[in-house]
């Protein structure tokens, strides 16, 4: 497994760098540490850029020493250019499995805009991205058992970020809830009782609710094979998944959300797909977007 870390000068980076020490990893798991250096902020000011790379060069090595004292090495690596485009483009090229990266976003509005950065990489990397959040001064959620929330719809895409997840190791007495939403038909204009648009609309949610259960017992077989602790199934939820995705995580007080992305190019890959990316943005926890 390749570990791409993502940092700045932030309190943000830092915590994403206390997590990935914290966490176990793979016996075979490698690490980078990159950071970018924006030439277009020294355009006018040339001989500042050297300064700035030498700057950034101590950061990744001070990272890569944290990292050392957890018993787990790294190499280090000072991109040129904007951070949005060249942490995925390296990425790409080292073949890394994973970038893991910090959200400046605290409050509703911080949250919202998540750091131009991490959802710069969030929509343009090729491969799973983390997003780190924990509150600043507390302890990093994988020094203890976690709580994961495993969000999945029975695509091919959710099923790819379950045997993801099966295939990591995780700190002892971690545990697994698996949820699965039923989305809601609407109906353009109201429909009387009896009506053919009725039926359908009936038929239509036997089915949602259909789906939502075998894309429930696909998810929980995977982890179960895998020896993973998963918790007794509730009753399977009705409506937006955004919303009950976030609402769910914060209610159970989660450490970290994961769910596919169906976002593989293009536009698809800009747009992500809204609610892999909309529960990014707007989670109070950690959360991981598995690209298959």
């Amino acid at each position: 497994m390749k570990v791409l870390i993502a940092i700045d000068s932030s309190p943000a980076s830092q915590r994403v760098l206390e997590e990935v020490a914290a966490r176990p990893w793979p016996p075979n798991a490698a690490f980078c540490i990159v950071t970018a250096v924006e030439v277009g902020r020294f355009a006018e000011l040339p001989a500042l850029i050297e300064d700035a790379k030498r700057e950034c060069e101590q950061m990744v090595k001070a990272g890569a020493a944290l990292l050392l004292r957890a018993k787990q090495t790294a190499t280090t690596q000072v991109l040129m250019g904007s951070p949005r485009r060249v942490v995925s483009a390296y990425a790409q090229d080292w073949g890394a499995d994973l970038i893991v990266a910090g959200s400046h976003g605290h409050g509703p509005i911080g949250r919202f805009f998540l750091g131009s950065v991490a959802q710069g990489i969030l929509r343009t990397a090729s491969c799973s991205v983390e997003i780190v959040r924990y509150p600043a001064g507390g302890r990093a959620p994988s020094s203890h058992p976690m709580k994961v929330l495993v969000a999945t719809d029975g695509s091919e895409y959710s099923l790819a970020a379950a045997r993801s997840i099966a295939a990591r190791p995780w700190p002892v007495g971690t545990v697994f809830k698996i949820l699965s939403v039923e989305e809601l038909v609407s109906m353009p204009v109201p429909v009387e009782v009896s009506s053919p648009a009725t039926s359908l609309l009936e038929e239509a949610m036997t089915s949602a609710r259909a789906r939502a259960v075998e894309a429930t017992e696909g998810t929980r077989k995977i982890l179960v094979q895998a020896g993973l602790t998963v918790l007794g199934q509730d009753q399977n939820a009705a409506g937006d998944p955004r919303r009950i995705i976030l609402d769910t995580a914060e209610t159970w007080q989660a450490d970290l959300i994961v769910l596919g992305s169906h976002g593989r190019h293009g536009l698809d890959r800009f747009l992500m797909g809204s609610v892999a990316e909309s529960v990014a943005v707007h989670a109070h926890c950690s959360v991981v977007v598995v690209r298959k």
